[in-house]
């Protein structure tokens, strides 16, 4: 397998376990699933997603707050996603650590549903931005045959 398609292949499969997550955190609220296991999901969707921007940028992070770091560095602030994504990355970044670690009250589930949103409209941005790449690695694989 060329360097390029195990790339391709990674970044596949960091959004599958976005896709994936979201998918839990519906059915977590459809089956009166927690709120803080909601916004955990949601926030994970928007992690893996994440990540799959760092592999097509040949960045790999171990923490969190890296990866989120690099994703402001490198797609938000030189215009390639909007800054709307960053804020809402923080956000849920944000209520998670806070529910999972520090905050001993419950969020609501309309808090728990906006988290959903928020990681829907992250993943759709960034697989459509990743659509681009894949094209463009398509073309030239092409090219070299």
């Amino acid at each position: 397998m060329k360097k390029d398609e195990a790339i391709a292949t990674l970044i596949h499969y960091r959004i599958e376990q976005a896709e994936s997550a979201i998918k839990d955190a519906y059915c977590l609220l459809s089956g009166s699933g927690s709120p803080e296991s909601i916004i955990n999901r949601s926030y994970y969707a928007m992690f893996y997603a994440t990540l799959a921007l760092m592999l097509r940028i040949g960045k790999a992070f171990s923490k969190h707050a890296g990866a989120i770091s690099a994703f402001d560095k490198e797609f938000v602030h030189k215009g390639l996603l909007p800054k709307e994504l960053s804020a809402d990355l923080h956000k849920v970044f944000e209520l998670r650590q806070d529910y999972d670690y520090k905050i001993i009250s419950n969020p609501s589930v309309d808090e728990a549903k906006i988290t959903v949103s928020k990681a829907e409209r992250f993943v759709s941005a960034v697989k459509e931005y990743l659509m681009d790449y894949f094209d463009n690695l398509k073309t030239v694989n092409h090219e070299k045959d």
